[in-house]
């Protein structure tokens, strides 16, 4: 049994920094570095990218809305044919800035807003993967497992690799617990490592009433930009090792 630990992280943005990713890249097998929508910027990426690189960790374009100052939380309303030139604009920045570093993008994770939304429309969702897909083919789709983006991985029939969030409650319908509701957000990082352990032997995702939904994990995603983020990294991984899981970057499924 394996898996592959995930961390969202380049989000910092001229003098304004965001989380460690020094530390977190110590600790992930895979990391999905913004591209200038809803952060980051040239210096942060390629300065992230080539810490992954040496390091030895995944390297993946993490899209999201064009959104700075809402950090690409905000649900926004843009023409469609726009959005998805917006993804190819950051795609198309992530691989090259790795390129230049002599390393490559090998996965696409959308961010936020965006990736919420992608959840729950599988239209959307193809669209998105699609405007990625056509700057970098041979991506591995990162998608929220048992959502329409895996419906939409699926009928595209790239390849693809199934997320859950060790720090994110789930609904009923393995969607997020959204982040105004109080417990959307887990900072324990003894609990996230418990309740990864718990998904990844069960193979299901286990929501706030305690139902499980069967599903495909192959990455386990930890936010960057928490106040905990570095310890639930730690916590995660050691539980995972000390339960007998190998931790180690993710193939993709088709």
């Amino acid at each position: 049994m394996r898996v592959d630990l995930n961390a969202d992280m380049g989000e910092s943005f001229g003098a304004w920094r965001m989380g460690d990713d020094a530390a977190l890249l110590r600790t992930v097998t895979s990391a999905n570095i913004a591209c200038g929508g809803h952060a980051g910027d040239a210096d942060v990426m390629a300065a992230t990218m080539a810490l992954a690189h040496d390091g030895n960790v995944g390297i993946g374009a993490h899209p999201g809305f064009m959104d700075i100052a809402g950090f690409g939380r905000n649900r926004m309303s843009v023409p469609r044919a726009t959005l998805q030139n917006q993804v190819r604009y950051q795609v198309a920045a992530s691989t090259g800035m790795a390129r230049s570093a002599g390393a490559q993008v090998r996965h696409l994770k959308l961010h936020g807003a965006l990736a919420n939304m992608a959840s729950e429309d599988p239209v959307l969702a193809r669209d998105l993967y699609e405007a990625a897909l056509s700057v970098a083919p041979d991506l591995i789709i990162m998608v929220l497992s048992s959502t329409a983006q895996q419906q939409a991985v699926q009928e595209l029939g790239c390849s693809w690799a199934g997320e859950i969030f060790a720090d994110r409650a789930y609904n009923d319908d393995a969607t997020l617990v959204d982040r105004s509701i109080e417990g959307a957000v887990i900072h324990d990082p003894v609990r996230a490592g418990k309740r990864m352990v718990e998904m990844v032997k069960a193979g299901a995702i286990i929501t706030e009433s305690g139902k499980q939904i069967p599903t495909a994990i192959d990455t386990i995603c930890l936010h960057g930009d928490t106040p905990t983020a570095v310890q639930i990294a730690q916590s995660v991984r050691g539980a995972l090792e000390t339960a007998g899981i190998t931790v180690q970057t993710f193939d993709g499924r088709r």
